[in-house]
């Protein structure tokens, strides 16, 4: 493995990388309290296929790749200059998924303090049919296909259809771990990495979720077990409102938790924004 990869971890445990790497350098935070990098960035968009090498290679590497996207109108922000925060992400094992969930939940649901997005008289009709009322999570999906093999082959589509993704390298234990390792920034106005990482490993185990990619304040999943009908997806769209509301509040008319359900039926990714 190149020296420069190995800055990317905190530790002297030997890892090896056999894939070759196109052009590219390591980016330290512009927040960082010590001069560690926290990411790989290729300098090109993201060769075909090499997602799909690079994460056959994690177990070995303990990198995980994610393809990358920029500001509109700056796309040197965040991945390029550094724009990340590690410092103020807080530690995975602090937080239960179910506990934030619920929580945020009942921030969005909960009564307008007149600087919400969404009226409160609004609020029950679009969270129908469970109104305030958390559901609670939703039970685990049997998988269609084999979790790893969907997300190389959704990697690339994601990469065709957005062709100036850059390639990033993160040092994480898994996929869903990924966000805090870099100190993602892209949800601040609503919640920090870590906080989203707890619920990212939640739907790895019971979805069979991978991260994909990311943008300024976007993230791609793939989805090995989405829900199979409109009664298994209702309480998954519960939990990607909670998770993001502007899912929701901002996204495909109609605005509502019923009919967000009826697009995560087979749905083999998910695709989240933040305001």
């Amino acid at each position: 493995m190149p020296a420069e990869l190995l800055e990317l971890f905190p530790d002297e445990e030997r890892r090896t990388l056999s894939v070759p790497l196109p052009a590219g350098r390591t980016v330290r935070a512009d927040e960082a309290a010590d001069d560690r990098p926290v990411l790989w960035l290729s300098d090109d968009p993201a060769p075909a296929g090499l997602w799909s090498r690079l994460h056959a290679a994690h177990p070995d590497s303990g990198l995980w790749p994610l393809l990358l996207d920029g500001l509109d109108g700056d796309p040197s922000r965040p991945w390029a200059v550094g724009e990340f925060w590690p410092e103020r992400t807080a530690p995975l094992a602090g937080h239960d998924a179910e506990r934030l969930l619920a929580g945020w939940w009942a921030d969005y649901t909960g009564t307008d303090d007149g600087n919400d997005t969404v009226a409160a008289a609004r609020r029950e009709a679009i969270t129908a049919p469970y109104g305030r009322a958390w559901p609670g999570l939703a039970p685990a999906a049997p998988p269609r296909v084999a979790a790893p093999q969907h997300a190389e082959h959704w990697a690339e589509q994601l990469s065709q259809a957005q062709p100036a993704m850059r390639l990033g390298l993160v040092p994480a234990q898994r996929g869903s771990d990924a966000l805090a390792a870099v100190g993602w920034q892209g949800a601040m106005n609503y919640t920090g990495p870590a906080e989203l990482c707890a619920v990212l490993g939640s739907w790895e185990e019971r979805f069979g979720v991978r991260v994909i990619g990311v943008g300024f304040a976007e993230l791609y999943l793939s989805v090995a077990a989405p829900p199979a009908d409109t009664a298994a997806a209702l309480p998954v769209a519960a939990e990607h409102f909670a998770f993001c509301p502007d899912n929701i509040w901002q996204g495909q008319r109609p605005c509502t938790l019923a009919a967000y359900a009826e697009r995560l039926v087979d749905a083999p990714t998910w695709a989240f924004w933040w305001d």
